[in-house]
Formats: structure tokens, sequence, C-alpha cells
């Protein structure tokens, strides 16, 4: 089973991979409309005297230049959905993956720093299904989901990948499905809402007429208008579910080591996320302040969840000790 697991997150990141292509190949021909004003001067007109007629006849060059965008158009929506089919494909082999080491290992499969990547990077696909599915003119945030899937699955299976073991002493305790679980299901979210976060930021830019790298890369994405409102909605689901992984936490703490709070690394780094991500919420409750600022600070909340998954774990050192990695 451990072997399979490996297999299928090998997989699942080629099929990642490959969406991510067919995804860019949607973003790259997804601006082409049929009949649009480029087609115009391509346009080759027979005027008077032409067979007796008076009226200018379209002749089959200016058809066959006016059949290209649609056909462009087409090979987009085309590839757009062979995009989503694939997401769905790597979804289940990354599902499959996940469930295999769990029977691998007889328990819950978060029991170090590459099973947690694994799951959370579940958890974050599926969402993204989910909102593919309530609202799928935002299918092009696609390209930028898949890219991130293959970049942090690619790294956790060259970087963090560990043999499967036994539960930590430490850890067997019905907290950790109740905690260790509800982290992982608010990471996740966090991971997605993070994409349309710079996703606004960047179309923000664009709509306001800067011309310049990196707002270029934002003019085929959705409007920003919704793409601020999907942000929005993400992490407002995504904050209380995160802040009773915390209190669950420091209740596991409490009966673990007879005391609430310490000041772990862990610890503070998940409090200083809990703080950016309220301030997040508030800041875009508030009229008088941009939505562009609020957004940068729940970009920043992401970095500091980055920092406590990644930064913690290889630069500090602490009673969460359980990354398996040095």
């Amino acid at each position: 089973m451990s072997a399979l697991s490996d297999q299928l997150v090998t997989f699942a990141i080629l099929a990642y991979l490959v969406a991510m292509i067919s995804h860019a190949v949607e973003y790259a021909l997804g601006n082409v409309r049929a009949g649009s004003a480029r087609t115009a001067p391509a346009r080759e007109l027979v005027g008077a005297g032409v067979g007796g007629s008076g009226g200018a006849v379209e002749t089959p060059v200016a058809a066959a230049v006016e059949a290209r965008p649609s056909r462009s158009a087409a090979r987009a929506l085309i590839a757009g959905r062979v995009a989503a089919w694939l997401t769905v494909l790597a979804a289940a082999l990354h599902l499959g993956a996940v469930v295999t080491r769990g029977i691998a290992a007889g328990r819950m499969p978060w029991g170090n720093m590459y099973e947690f990547v694994l799951t959370v990077t579940l958890i974050g696909a599926a969402a993204w299904l989910v909102v593919l599915w309530k609202q799928p003119s935002l299918r092009r945030l696609g390209l930028f989901l898949t890219l991130v899937m293959v970049l942090l699955l690619a790294f956790a299976e060259l970087k963090l990948y560990v043999e499967v073991v036994p539960l930590m002493p430490a850890l067997r305790s019905y907290w950790f499905i109740i905690h260790v679980s509800t982290i992982i299901f608010a990471s996740g979210i966090f991971l997605l809402g993070v994409v349309p976060a710079a996703a606004y930021l960047l179309r923000a830019g664009w709509e306001q007429g800067r011309r310049s790298f990196p707002y270029t890369l934002a003019r085929r994405l959705p409007a920003a208008a919704g793409l601020e409102r999907l942000t929005f909605a993400l992490h407002a689901f995504a904050f209380p579910i995160f802040t009773f992984a915390v209190i669950a936490g420091a209740i596991w703490a409490e009966a673990a080591w007879g005391r609430a709070w310490g000041w772990d690394p862990k610890e503070t780094w998940a409090f200083i996320s809990w703080v950016v991500y309220a301030g997040y919420l508030h800041a875009r409750a508030t009229p008088s302040i941009r939505r562009n600022v609020a957004t940068w600070i729940a970009v920043v909340g992401f970095l500091t969840m980055l920092m406590n998954l990644f930064g913690v774990n290889f630069f500090f050192t602490g009673l969460h000790s359980y990354a398996g990695v040095n």
C-alpha cells in the first residue's frame, strides 16, 4: 500500500501538470472572439462592376479569416474542459494516494510533514472543484491552482518524503483527529483562497490601466470584483474552522503537557496567522479600507501559514517536532 501511494502521488503530479498545460492553452486562446474587429482589415471586398452588381461581395478569403477566431475560441473551450476533467482525475489519484498511505500506516495519514502537505493540497484541490462546479466562469483560475498543486506536491515528494512509520506516542490521542483534521481543512481552504487573492491584485491593476509585468498576466482573468468576492467567501468560511483548530490545540496541550499555551514556535506562528486573518476579515468589513489593501493582508496571512508549515519545521525546534524532516 505504501508503494501504491507513492506511485499515485507521482501520477497525480503528472495529471495536475497536464491539466496546467491544458489550462495554459485555454488561457492563451481564450480572448479570441468570432467576428472581432481585428478581422476587419483582412476582409477582401470586390467593388461595383464585378458580376454586374453594384454592391460589395465578401470573398472566400474574408470568410476564412472570419472563421479563425471562432475555431480558436472553440479550441480554447475544449482545452478548458479537458483541463477541468484532468483536474478531477488528478484529485482522484491524489485521494487514492492519501487513502492508501493511511491504510499502509494503519492510522490517519497526518503523522508527519509529508503526509500533512499531501492532505492539505488534496483539500485545496477538492475545494477548487466545488468552486468550479458552482462558478464555471472562474475556470481560468485553474491555471494557477494546478501550478500550486504541482509545485507543492513535487516539493513534498522530493524533499519531505519519509517512509511509513507508526504514530509517535505523543500523538496517540483522540485530539489528534480533532485538532489536526480541522487545521488541515482550514489550511486547504486558505491555500485555495490565496489563488483568487493574488489573481485579484493583478486583475485590479490591469483594470486600472497598468500594462507592465506582472499585471499583463491578468488580462484574461475573470473580473476583479468576482475574484475579490471569492477571496472573501473562502477566508470567511475557513477562519472559524481555523479558530476552532487553535482552541482544540490549546485544550490538547493542556491535557498532554499541563499547559494550554507555552509560546512554542508552532503555537506562536499559529497565533500570528490567526491575528493576520482576523485582521483581513476586519479590514474587508471596514468600508474605509480599500479592497486591495485588505487582500494584501490575506496574502500575508498565507505567507505566515507557509512559515508555520515549512519555516518552523526546518529552522526551529519545539514540542511540535513531528515533521519527520531534519
